[in-house]
Order: C-alpha cells, then sequence, then structure tokens
C-alpha cells in the first residue's frame, strides 16, 4: 500500500456517490467505510465524486483511495482506469476484473470456460423483448451493464413478453429464470468466507436490499455440506477468473430438488455493499473481522497495475 506508512500518516480518500443508478446507496456505503477508517485509525476525507474527481484527488493528494462506488462508472473499469492513470492505489479489484465482471454476458462467458454452472441467456433489443418472448418463460430481463437488482423483469409461465421502460437501455440481457433459495458467499482475498442463505417474500429486488425488513439473512446458510462446500469453491474460482482482487460477492441460486445440479452462479459483485449489515461485511463479522478491521484490510490490500 502506501510505503509502509503508519495509519495515523496514511490518508485515505473514501469514493462514495457518483451518478449511477446506485447513488444513494454507495453514499450510505461511502459513509460507513469512513467511519470504520476514522476508528481504525486512518486519516479519512470523503469525496462525493463528479468529473471533477481527477482534479479533486490531486489537491487531496491521498496514500489510497478505498473505492465505495456501485453501478456504471465507478465499479465498471472507469475509475480504476483514473487511479492507475494517477498511480494512486485502491481497493478492490482492477481496470479488466471490474469491467469483466459489470459486463453480464462476458462475465458468464468466463465462467462458462471456468467450469462454473450458469443459465442460458442472450443479449436482445430492447424492442425485440418487448414484442415477443426471446427465451421461453419463465425468464430475467435486465441490464447488462447495472447491479442492485436495478431493471430487473421477471416474466412468469403465461405472461405477455414485458413492457420494458424507457429507461432500459438498448440492448438487454435475457437470462432463464433459475428457480430456488438466494445464496451469496463474499471472498476476501484468497479465501471464501461462508455462505448466506438470503430470505425473502418475493424476489430479491432493491427494496428487499435496502429498505429495513426487505429481507433476513441466515448465517451460515443452513446447507447440505456440499453445497455449502461447492458455493465456497465457486465463489472463489468465479473470483479468480475474472482476476478480482480484494473483497467481491458472488451470488447463487440453489433448486433444492436437484441438488448439486440445481446450483446457479448468478453473477459476481466486484464492488459489494459496505454497510456494517451488508452481506460481505457480515459474513466476515461472523468469522470474527470487525467491520473498521474489513475495512482497514481493503486498505492494506490496497494496490495499483493489476
Amino acid at each position: 500500500m502506501a510505503g509502509g506508512l503508519s495509519k495515523a500518516a496514511s490518508k485515505v480518500a473514501v469514493l462514495m456517490g457518483g451518478p449511477s443508478a446506485e447513488r444513494e446507496v454507495s453514499l450510505v456505503s461511502g459513509r460507513a467505510c469512513a467511519a470504520a477508517l476514522r476508528e481504525a485509525g486512518y486519516q479519512v476525507v470523503e469525496v462525493d465524486c463528479d468529473r471533477d474527481l481527477p482534479v479533486r484527488l490531486a489537491e487531496i493528494k491521498p496514500d489510497v483511495c478505498f473505492n465505495a462506488l456501485h453501478g456504471r462508472w465507478g465499479e465498471d473499469g472507469c475509475v480504476q482506469g483514473i487511479l492507475e492513470w494517477l498511480n494512486i492505489p485502491y481497493t478492490h479489484s482492477g481496470v479488466l476484473a471490474s469491467a469483466l465482471a459489470m459486463d453480464k454476458a462476458r462475465a458468464k462467458e468466463v465462467f462458462a470456460r471456468a467450469g462454473l454452472p450458469t443459465v442460458r441467456s442472450v443479449i436482445a433489443a430492447r424492442e425485440d423483448v418487448s414484442k415477443g418472448h426471446i427465451l421461453p418463460p419463465p425468464y430475467v430481463v435486465k441490464p447488462n451493464n447495472e447491479g442492485s437488482s436495478v431493471g430487473v423483469y421477471i416474466v412468469r409461465e403465461g405472461s405477455n413478453a414485458p413492457r420494458l421502460a424507457e429507461t432500459m437501455p438498448e440492448r438487454v440481457m435475457v437470462e432463464t429464470y433459475a428457480p430456488g433459495r438466494e445464496l451469496t458467499c463474499a471472498v476476501m482475498g484468497d479465501r471464501a468466507l461462508c455462505v448466506t442463505d438470503i430470505i425473502t417474500n418475493g424476489w430479491y429486488d432493491f427494496d428487499a436490499k435496502y429498505k429495513t425488513g426487505g429481507s433476513r439473512h441466515v448465517l451460515p446458510a443452513e446447507l447440505p455440506t456440499d453445497i455449502t462446500a461447492a458455493c465456497l469453491d465457486y465463489a472463489l474460482r468465479a473470483h479468480n477468473a475474472l482476476g478480482c482482487r480484494g473483497v467481491s460477492r458472488t451470488d447463487f441460486r440453489w433448486d433444492e430438488a436437484r441438488g448439486l445440479a440445481g446450483l446457479i452462479l448468478l453473477e459476481t459483485n466486484t464492488q459489494p455493499g459496505m454497510t456494517p449489515t451488508s452481506l460481505a461485511p457480515e459474513q466476515a463479522g461472523h468469522l470474527g473481522i470487525s467491520f473498521p478491521a474489513f475495512c482497514a484490510w481493503m486498505v492494506e490490500d490496497a494496490s495499483c497495475n493489476r
């Protein structure tokens, strides 16, 4: 990281906010991380990111950037490229891994080559998706490069083709619906942490993720030994296949009736939510790693040129 500087001498710029659809979520994550890093002993500057970010960083002169941005621009390789150009070490994944993970279709190609289980999907024009079924129902329609379940449509059997909002991109992903339980597993460096079972009353959508009472987390998930082992293995393999670093989180669906064959990898998030009760910090806490220690580990892990 910052040349062996002490925490007291290390200045950390926490990047948050930004222009994406996940701006408000990022602000919550960023403020929580900033508070945790101050508790851990770092000098912290909170940065609500805009197009003047390079100028602001030149003024702040941080030793490290803690990237708490979510969504496009902040986790798709763009900000990572700026930080590489400025030669400022930063947390989480580098340019290529960030871009790959954010592009759901290309990430699935990487997962398939790594032997990881995914469902069939295609990229189609928004207009064509609204005219008729691109895949046999049930299926899911979503942007190819957004997170936090932004713009997700579930098309059930017997339903008409979805009328997609004008705010949806011109081309979207259409993916076979994977039934079953919602599971997730975070990776910290070279270690898969544990598996969380996410309990909701319906789809794990934006409200279920972020509104009070929207979901309940059971960790470690009460699963057969082989399913737990597979989740841990697949999450670490997905992290490595994409070339991630720092912390990532991989989401799964598991159809209990099909056993191991019913475990499907949905996607890997290189910038998981970072409040004390978010999924990845919860898993770290379950293993005895406090939220300030978790954030400090990411700062110490920060690097460039990867």
